[in-house]
């Protein structure tokens, strides 16, 4: 099969290898998906980039869309032809879709409903459930105002919509340049989190009241709103993300007294019951009329290079594809 793959980490277009690799076989209870799509993600290019390898080799990218082609022993063969979407392709192992074909359990290869393209469902897996997630932690509050930082992101467009959808007042944070796109998404108010002084706007926004709902892709600014007031009594952080991964200092005093709870999570490790929850919302939100995935850029495969230096670059007005 093709494949592109590195075997030491380093800058995309130094590393990255285009070539064969032997087509893998399921095993028990695994499926072969053909490969439509493959979806690049920051933590694909961070793990290129710098992240030790799990193997000789690795075949990047943890999402991505296709059709079942086989399956191995105790899998239903109706599954066969199934149209699908991958969550945890490459997560702790060497194998991930930006290869003509991937081997994986079959829990996660989620049937694809046929409306649905598949380049939209190669963005479901990473930005998809992780948005679906934090807004599954925050339903039963009676937050009305969200804050949702990097509302134009990925995850943040789709998070968004989902809360747009509960008629949650979302405020989000963007770059200037990319205001229309969040406010297209439901926003109440978009916030030009390098021009403005994002706290002081939240109160405006929110008569004083402050916000009582945080999904959150940066703690490491987040965390400097929390002294401002701009977070109401008993509201939430609920974070998936920080430009720093170091030890961060908290204002212990202000989240005590205004009861504010901190809660962080991993998509890779969501639990069981955690996963099928965030796959159940993101597949009624995607089949709803107002759902919206938004593809900054589609690449073939001999053009994976190009296509995480533009997610590296930060500069992807939406997510980044690539076509098998």
């Amino acid at each position: 099969m093709k494949a592109a793959w590195y075997e030491r980490n380093g800058p995309a277009d130094s590393v990255l290898i285009l070539g064969d690799k032997p087509t893998p076989e399921p095993v028990a209870g695994e499926v072969l998906v053909k490969l439509a799509t493959s979806g690049v993600n920051p933590s694909d290019v961070k793990s290129r980039a710098g992240r030790p390898l799990v193997g000789d080799f690795v075949i990047p990218h943890s999402d991505g869309a296709g059709e079942i082609e086989a399956v191995g022993e105790g899998v239903d063969k109706t599954r066969i032809g199934e149209r699908v979407w991958i969550w945890n392709g490459q997560w702790q192992r060497s194998m991930g879709t930006a290869a003509e074909y991937i081997c994986l359990p079959q829990a996660q290869a989620v049937r694809l409903d046929q409306s649905i393209e598949f380049s939209a469902a190669a963005c479901f897996g990473i930005p998809g459930l992780t948005a679906a997630h934090a807004v599954n932690l925050l339903e039963a509050s009676a937050a009305k105002f969200v804050l949702v930082t990097g509302a134009a992101s990925s995850v943040g467009h789709y998070a968004t919509q989902m809360l747009t959808q509960l008629g949650k007042q979302v405020i989000g944070t963007a770059s200037a340049a990319k205001h229309e796109i969040v406010l297209a998404a439901g926003a109440k108010a978009a916030i030009d989190y390098r021009n403005e002084d994002v706290a002081a706007r939240i109160m405006e926004i929110t008569g004083g009241a402050g916000v009582e709902a945080v999904i959150d892709m940066d703690f490491l600014s987040t965390s400097l709103l929390i002294s401002t007031g701009a977070l109401a009594p008993h509201s939430a952080i609920y974070c998936y993300g920080s430009n720093d991964m170091g030890e961060l200092g908290v204002p212990f005093r202000e989240l005590l007294f205004k009861s504010i709870t901190l809660q962080f999570f991993l998509v890779y490790e969501l639990e069981e019951a955690q996963r099928m929850a965030a796959v159940a919302r993101l597949e009624n939100f995607a089949k709803s009329e107002s759902a919206v995935t938004r593809i900054g850029a589609e690449f073939p495969l001999s053009e994976i290079a190009k296509a995480h230096e533009l997610v590296e670059s930060g500069k992807a007005n939406g997510n980044v594809v690539i076509k098998l």
